[in-house]
């Protein structure tokens, strides 16, 4: 454990704020973590993250001015059901006791704030040591059993507040214990839009050009892309994808399914494999339309609205918090979850209608940059925890 900068006196802060996070990449909860921080520091709370290892977020999170330092972390994921992954977490979490306690303390944290679910041992700890806790839930795991879904919200018991992504994610929360939903609310993520927008091309000739954000993982539904790419060729109408994201550690087979599935299907010429960018606003400018086709629920749709605030067309999976995300949004399109044929369709039916589907895209535009204000989005985040820590006089 080894902090990154030295600590702001105590005088000089609304208060201490210690900050726990599962990974140190720069997808959706990752920028939200990020914007958290962000808006607490602005707000005069003096911050310290901990994160269990470096990487993208590590450095933004020192760029955003808070103290950042590295532990591990037990994390809650599928791989835990199996005996091998349990015997890990069980192995981490032993590592783990230790170094959080040494965090908790050194840091004289007068609040924690879990960005997560999945990382249930630093609730404990601070709720040992009588630090109040407020828990960022970004998880949805409606396919879960009943039992696993209760096991997975039971720590949520211990926290002072917990606040949910969208009404999903709430509500999946209050079914395993209703007598949370007095201390939870709804907080809409925190999005950022691009510093000028772009408007999409007035012409839509072939190729049309698609693009897909995010991790390249079976639920995601890159593959149904692709399929749904291939009806399209066979309709007569190109198409172009750029697949931006990359696998997480130990699903690199799926990448390699998925380039598999393009050679199979004759489409080397019109898919590239991007990787991992961390401007999405450059991309977005690119293409003429965003496909989002998760097969299982989202908790939200964070790249639905990115979409959205660029001004292009969603075509998106309609399940979960996905259909909160683009709600109000005439220039998005909801489609069964896990059907290249209706993928194909929706794509179809935007490029037919192009000009009403690109001037409805510049409207929403608007309204999604009010909605997902960063602004707003700090002045709830900072009342949550401020809440917490009067709730528990630390303040």
């Amino acid at each position: 454990m080894e902090l990154d900068s030295p600590e702001m006196p105590k005088n000089q802060a609304v208060g201490f704020l210690l900050v726990v996070h599962p990974g140190a990449e720069l997808y959706g909860s990752d920028r939200v973590m990020l914007e958290s921080v962000s808006a607490l520091i602005q707000r005069g709370w003096s911050v310290t993250v901990a994160l269990p290892n470096t990487g993208p977020l590590f450095d933004a999170v020192k760029q955003a001015g808070a103290c950042v330092l590295t532990c591990p972390t037990p994390v809650v994921r599928k791989s835990v059901l199996q005996p091998k992954g349990f015997a890990s977490f069980l192995g981490t979490l032993f590592r783990s006791l230790l170094p959080s306690l040494r965090v908790l303390r050194s840091t004289r944290a007068d609040v924690v704030y879990v960005s997560t679910v999945t990382v249930p041992l630093w609730i404990l700890l601070s709720r040992i040591c009588r630090v109040p806790v407020v828990c960022h839930v970004h998880e949805a795991e409606n396919s879960a059993r009943t039992l696993q879904k209760r096991a997975l919200n039971t720590p949520l018991l211990l926290c002072s507040s917990v606040v949910a992504n969208s009404e999903f994610s709430l509500n999946l929360v209050c079914e395993s214990f209703p007598k949370l939903a007095s201390r939870s609310r709804v907080i809409l993520n925190p999005i950022s839009g691009p510093s000028s927008i772009k408007p999409a091309r007035e012409m839509l000739t072939d190729p049309i050009r698609l693009l897909y954000l995010g991790r390249l993982s079976p639920r995601k539904g890159p593959q149904f892309i692709l399929s749904a790419m291939a009806q399209l060729r066979d309709l007569g109408m190109m198409t172009q994808l750029h697949l931006v994201g990359s696998a997480f550690k130990g699903y690199e087979w799926f990448e390699e399914e998925l380039r598999a599935q393009v050679n199979d299907l004759h489409l080397d010429s019109n898919v590239e494999f991007l990787g991992f960018q961390r401007d999405v606003w450059a991309e977005i400018a690119l293409c003429d339309l965003v496909v989002v086709p998760s097969v299982d629920a989202e908790p939200f749709g964070n790249v639905a609205v990115e979409a959205v605030l660029g001004a292009r067309a969603v075509v998106a999976s309609e399940s979960g918090g996905l259909i909160e995300a683009v709600r109000g949004f005439p220039s998005a399109q909801s489609v069964r979850p896990g059907n290249s044929t209706a993928i194909a369709a929706a794509i179809k039916k935007i490029a037919e209608d192009w000009n009403t589907y690109r001037a409805e895209a510049e409207f929403d535009a608007l309204l999604a940059k009010q909605r997902h204000d960063p602004e707003l989005y700090g002045d709830r985040i900072f009342l949550a925890v401020q809440t917490a820590s009067r709730a528990h006089g630390r303040q």
